[in-house]
Parts: structure tokens; sequence; C-alpha cells
């Protein structure tokens, strides 16, 4: 007589354990991501209780009906709670946008700004601060990105098309920040007065002073729409990181799939930068910090390098607005500050062994 087999009930554990660790991580993000938000809108220069600070974003969002204080709120909704909200965003933007470059471009030393599309961004704000062009029409956001274009053109252009190779494109976004890093610096050094040098400089180190609303409500469409291009994208991702041949022994569409990714990525930068400006080592250092903790595959390490890159904009601002009493430094220099020492730090444990 055949012994009764117990049934192997491995394969259902293993199943809700590769479930639960992906809910478990990305709700830790989002708990940790609305904890750093109501930090950084609850401590400023003004203290608010942090109470009233959730009251507030409660009544901002349309989910209570507290009575406050007017200029408690007015400061909570209309100052500090949308600039962590394009923080956050801005954080999240260039963390995807360095993990699908470093992907597509098969380079870990690339970023946003690889294809020179900060520096075009420098170019159009510094024409519209300095040289007034637009005759006051042409707001300097909408310069920066006009800007930001302008280069991700020129970068197409040198290189023969977004789709060729890697090393191609490379070369001509440093080209491309050059020529219009020397725009920038003509324009300056020859238009501009002491006053107006010191706005371009503030501006070129990242701020985040200046963002209202309609920022957060642009910001937050530019991110989702892009977030969820590029997750489409994932297998494809995968399949990059190993060669183009591989890519299309796998049947993906390369020179499509590689035209769209560097197109939304453009995009999403040049919406970035001409929002808060220049901001350094987040794009660079944040997906590297992902793959730590979840690995390479980007149906992961995208949404891992969204949530952390967020966290660390609004935690990074919020440093920003309290170093210094009194003034506010300009963020991108709190991020390289740190980015720097990490990402050294991340280059120190992968270095191989002796």
């Amino acid at each position: 007589m055949t012994p009764l087999r117990t049934p192997d009930t491995r394969a259902p554990r293993a199943a809700r354990r590769t479930l639960l660790l992906p809910v478990l991580l990305y709700g830790t993000g989002l708990l940790l991501l609305a904890a750093a938000i109501a930090l950084a809108v609850s401590i400023g220069e003004i203290r608010i209780p942090f109470t009233t600070t959730l009251a507030a974003i409660g009544n901002a969002l349309g989910i209570s009906d507290v009575p406050l204080d007017r200029i408690h709120e007015s400061i909570v909704r209309d100052y500090r709670l949308s600039r962590a909200l394009v923080a956050a965003c801005c954080g999240a933007g260039l963390a995807l946008c360095g993990a699908i470059l470093q992907a597509l471009l098969r380079n870990p030393l690339a970023e946003p700004y690889v294809l020179g599309i900060s520096a075009g961004a420098s170019t159009g704000a510094v024409a519209v601060m300095v040289l007034g062009l637009g005759g006051g029409a042409v707001s300097l956001s909408l310069g920066a990105f006009v800007g930001s274009l302008g280069a991700f053109a020129a970068v197409v252009a040198l290189s023969s098309g977004a789709a060729s190779r890697p090393n191609r494109i490379i070369l001509a976004g440093v080209a491309s920040s050059q020529l219009f890093n020397a725009l920038t610096a003509w324009i300056v050094s020859t238009s501009a007065s002491a006053e107006q040098v010191r706005g371009i400089m503030f501006w070129l180190l990242g701020n985040l002073g200046g963002v209202r609303w309609p920022e957060v409500q642009l910001a937050l469409a530019v991110v989702a729409v892009a977030f969820v291009t590029c997750l489409a994208c994932a297998r494809a991702l995968d399949a990059f990181t190993f060669g183009q041949d591989a890519a299309a022994a796998l049947g993906i569409p390369v020179r499509g799939v590689r035209l769209l990714l560097f197109t939304v990525t453009a995009l999403l930068t040049a919406a970035m930068v001409s929002m808060v400006g220049a901001i350094g080592f987040v794009g660079l250092v944040i997906p590297h910090a992902a793959r730590l903790v979840v690995g390479p595959t980007h149906v992961r390490l995208l949404p891992t390098a969204l949530l952390t890159g967020a966290i660390f904009m609004v935690l990074a601002d919020l440093v920003s607005r309290l170093v210094v009493p009194g003034q506010s430094l300009p963020i991108g220099v709190v991020t390289a500050l740190v980015g720097a020492p990490v990402f050294a730090i991340i280059l120190y444990r992968a270095r191989p062994p002796m």
C-alpha cells in the first residue's frame, strides 16, 4: 500500500512571501514619505504644532474642515505643503531618470544631466532673467523649459538620433553641456548686474522658494505619466543592461523603446529643472542606493528609486531651510554635501577584491 504524501506547502508560502515583501517595502516607503512631508511642513522659522499641521493638510486636501488660525493654515497650505510636494516630485523624477539612463547607456555614472538638459535650462532661464527675452510674457520656468528642449535637440542632432550608441550619446551630451554653459557664462559676464548674478547663482544651485500649487499639479502629472511609461518598459530595461543585441534577441523593438525612454527622461528632467533649477547627485546616487535594497530588476528598482528620491529631496529641502538660521541654502548644496559622501561609500563597497 502506497503511503499518503503530505501536501507540499512550500510553493504557496513562497508565493505569499514574494507578494508580501513588495507590499511591506512600498508601504513602508509611502509611510516614510508621508512622515517626511509632515515633518517638513511642521518645521520652519515659525513653529506650528504638529496637530495643527495635520489638520491644515487635511483641510487642504479636502478630507477635513477644522477651524484653524488663518496665518498658520496659510503658511502650511500655501507655502510649506506645496514646497514639500514639489520637492518630493522633483526627487522622484530625477531618481527615476537616473535609473532609466543608467540602464539605457549601460553606464553607472549616467544621470539626468548627462544629456546637457541642465545646461540648456540654465541658458534659457538666464536669457529671460538678464536679457528679458519675451518682453515679460515669458516666465523663468518657461524659458528654462525651452532651453532644456533646445539642449536635447542639440544632443539628438549631434548623436544622429536618440537611438545611437551609448558612448556617442554621452559625448553629444558633454558637447551640448559645454556649449550651453559657455552661452550662459557669456550672458552673465556681459549683461548681468551684481544683483542678477547673485540670483542666477542661487537658481542654478536649486531653489524651491517660488513653487506654489500650479507647480505641484504640473509636477505630479509629469512624474505620474513618466513613471507609468517607464514601468511599462521595465522588461525592456532589464534586457538593455545586457546590450542592444540581447534586447533585440528577446523581441524588443530597440530603436523605438530607446527613443521613447530618452524622450520621456528628457521631458521629465526639463520639467523638473524649469521649476526648481539644477539639483545634482539625486539622479546619480539614489538609483545605486535603491539597487542595494531591491537588486537590479527594474520592476522593483523603479518604484524604489521613485520613493527613495522623493524622501531624500524632502529631507534635503528641510535641512536647507534649517542649517543656516534666517536664510535658506540652495538645495543643490545640501544634495551635493550628502550625495558625494554616500556615492563614495557605494563605490568603496562595490570595489573589486584585492
